[in-house]
């Protein structure tokens, strides 16, 4: 096969990023190794930024969104046992909407084959060759265990951190800049309506927690752990008990439910620079990675390919490489910004190993701070509900 962009991985990134090339009329291909099956039900993350719910209604695949999506126009800190809501709405005009990763994959994938798109699934082995000449190409196995090859002018690296994309060879230094968290984050998704109007999250002795939703009858919780905490150890009913001791306040009672999956993720930064290895152009997780606790993994990946997308379609259309040159440095000012609130956030929030009186005193004060001054508000709204991209 011979196409102009060669996307590697059926993510929200990879999607994203061919959907918005087929409306600039530039042709490409998806290699995805999973099946479209396991893409579709894999859930992540569950919290829209402004700017992504605007983009993708531009794009015209926001309807099913904004028939399920929720949006939300604030959210709770609490500590000292009670909720301090953060007004995102009425402090920047912005909301944010909770629909889940897994539902903007399906529709990308449905609005794709709907075109008549290709989107190769179980694809395996997929290697880029090249990617320092002008005639890039990508190896991989089909489903039917035949080797394939696809010729390109550019390949799209978005297969996320364990992908080959950014171990693919390449004359350009990069630099990898890593941290490792001293914990991690134990989630359920649970058959249970959520207990709260909005996302709650919580500073409490005993660790983070929470509370958080993907619809109207299904409720996503999660609790500070651990890196080493092993998911068998924990039961539904420890599940439930560690939920119910953390999230207690004033006027709240949990909802409880079948727990229908649960599991432990570490937490990490990962910032690999330049996003760019000649015409391989990584974007998401396949570049950069942030702790949950801010919600601007599956955000950034969508600004990422929203950029790589505006600059191709000036490279095919009037042969402009300005845009693709600047690729990286443009993505990475978001990136940092994204890394440094997701850091504060996490590190407002969170009990640290080993922490002293001194520095706990040190959280409260800021969560206070946080949640009386207009000033500090407003810088965590902005920052929550997604800064422009422009």
């Amino acid at each position: 096969m011979r196409t102009r962009v060669g996307i590697i991985g059926a993510g929200p990134a990879g999607l994203a990023l061919a959907h918005l090339l087929r409306l600039r009329g530039i042709d490409s291909v998806v290699l995805e190794a999973r099946s479209r099956e396991y893409v579709e039900r894999r859930v992540r993350a569950g919290v829209l930024e402004h700017p992504t719910v605007e983009l993708l209604r531009e794009a015209g695949v926001a309807d099913r969104l904004d028939r399920e999506g929720m949006p939300h126009h604030g959210l709770s800190l609490r500590f000292d046992g009670a909720d301090h809501r953060i007004a995102l709405t009425d402090l920047t005009g912005r909301s944010i909407t909770v629909y889940g990763q897994q539902e903007v994959v399906k529709d990308l994938i449905a609005a794709r084959l709907e075109a008549g798109e290709p989107i190769v699934f179980e694809a395996s082995d997929v290697r880029p060759h090249d990617v320092e000449t002008d005639r890039p190409y990508i190896t991989y196995v089909d489903a039917d265990g035949t080797p394939q090859r696809l010729d390109c002018e550019v390949i799209a690296g978005c297969d996320g951190s364990h992908g080959v994309s950014h171990t693919a060879p390449s004359t350009v230094p990069s630099t990898r800049h890593e941290h490792d968290y001293p914990f991690a984050w134990l989630g359920v998704l649970a058959k249970a309506p959520p207990s709260h109007s909005e996302l709650i999250y919580t500073h409490h002795e005993r660790g983070f927690a929470l509370h958080s939703m993907r619809t109207p009858e299904i409720t996503r919780l999660y609790l500070q752990v651990p890196p080493e905490e092993r998911i068998e150890d924990w039961s539904d009913d420890r599940i439930w008990d560690e939920l119910g001791r953390r999230l207690t306040a004033d006027g709240f009672t949990l909802t409880t439910g079948p727990i229908m999956e649960k599991g432990i993720t570490t937490m990490r930064s990962v910032v690999t620079e330049p996003m760019r290895h000649g015409r391989l152009f990584l974007a998401g997780d396949a570049a950069h990675i942030v702790p949950p606790t801010g919600a601007k993994g599956m955000n950034l990946a969508i600004h990422d390919v929203w950029v790589l997308a505006e600059a191709l379609g000036r490279y095919f259309g009037e042969g402009r490489t300005d845009l693709l040159d600047g690729y990286s440095d443009t993505c990475l000012r978001r990136v940092w910004r994204a890394q440094h609130f997701s850091w504060w956030m996490t590190s407002m929030l969170h009990q640290a190993p080993g922490a002293d009186d001194f520095q706990r005193r040190l959280q409260l004060s800021q969560l206070r701070y946080t949640a009386s001054s207009t000033a500090a508000a407003t810088s965590l709204a902005e920052n929550y509900v997604g800064l422009p991209y422009r």
